[in-house]
């Protein structure tokens, strides 16, 4: 096939949301290893925020979003993993998911149960996936384990938190409103603190008979480390995956002998699907978890021109 056009929300430039821009934009027929995507949906996260401020930086100019769903219309040579007509996801083939068509890396495409469906898959993958390795391979919880789980109503949280006591585990949630921590209790916390009216350590160490909590995953970033910090217990685990707040502080390696022998990570999404084979194991646990009863509502629908409207929705 020969050139094609398509339509996408690019940046030019870092900056606010007013630096997206609809635009019309070339694409090339697939290369080697590369599948075209006719894109059905595409899914929002914070993560395209850090790309369209500079957070994290990426050549410019790009098509944001990472996470997508849709259909193979065409693939390059030597492409084995995908055929046209495949129904397909991806959250680690690169950027380019806020567009009508794209081309992705074939090995990065997952194929798509027939009870999963484009919106369900693009509202999941990245976030569904980002809960199963953060409990599941990152820092593995078991029955009995208390742990502390901050933005609970968030998109990684409301999956994870339903994950996390599927497993047994006792989950005390943080959320910033009663309406969301409702959600949040809905969908597995046993506990929420409000952490802009309550002392989030205080509060846990309360639930825990003074004990604190064996780990803590945590994406709010800066606003919320001392009270993370302060929430663990002895040999506890400190799982930074995100900076909604800003990045965390440097802070010197001794504090956390000092409260306790604690472990700090800080690990991605991608550091673990690096290869083929434990990204679609990963997948597949996502869509186990989902067929045993893990829910993945879509919340919110907006058309892809208006993805800056999205876009101002989520940092608000």
């Amino acid at each position: 096939m020969s050139e094609m056009k398509t339509r996408a929300i690019r940046v030019r430039e870092t900056g606010g949301p007013e630096k997206m821009r609809w635009e019309e934009m070339s694409l090339p027929a697939p290369g080697p290893g590369e599948a075209l995507i006719r894109v059905a949906a595409a899914g929002l996260n914070f993560i395209d925020v850090y790309h369209r401020t500079g957070l994290y930086p990426v050549a410019l100019p790009t098509v944001l979003g990472l996470e997508g769903a849709g259909t193979v219309e065409a693939i390059g040579e030597g492409v084995s993993e995908v055929k046209s007509g495949d129904r397909v996801g991806y959250c680690v083939a690169g950027l380019g998911a806020y567009s009508e068509w794209r081309l992705a890396p074939a090995a990065r495409l997952i194929p798509l149960p027939d009870s999963t469906s484009f919106e369900q898959a693009a509202g999941m993958l990245l976030k569904g996936m980002t809960a199963e390795y953060l409990i599941r391979r990152c820092c593995r919880v078991g029955s009995g384990d208390v742990v502390l789980f901050h933005a609970a109503a968030g998109g990684v949280g409301l999956i994870a938190c339903q994950w996390l006591s599927r497993l047994g585990a006792v989950v005390i949630g943080t959320a910033g409103s009663a309406e969301k921590a409702e959600l949040a209790k809905a969908h597995g916390c046993a506990h929420v603190i409000l952490y802009r009216e309550e002392d989030v350590a205080a509060r846990v160490r309360e639930l825990t008979d003074g004990k604190g909590v064996a780990a803590a995953f945590d994406s709010v970033g800066r606003a919320t480390f001392q009270g993370t910090l302060d929430s663990l217990a002895g040999r506890g685990m400190f799982v930074s995956f995100g900076n909604a707040s800003g990045p965390v502080e440097p802070f010197a390696p001794g504090i956390l002998a000092e409260k306790g022998s604690l472990y700090f990570t800080r690990p991605t999404l991608m550091g673990y699907c690096a290869d083929a084979k434990e990204m679609r194991e990963s997948a597949a646990a996502l869509f186990a978890a989902v067929a045993d009863g893990v829910r993945t509502e879509v919340r919110q629908r907006y058309p892809l021109k208006e993805a800056a409207e999205a876009h101002r929705a989520l940092e608000a």
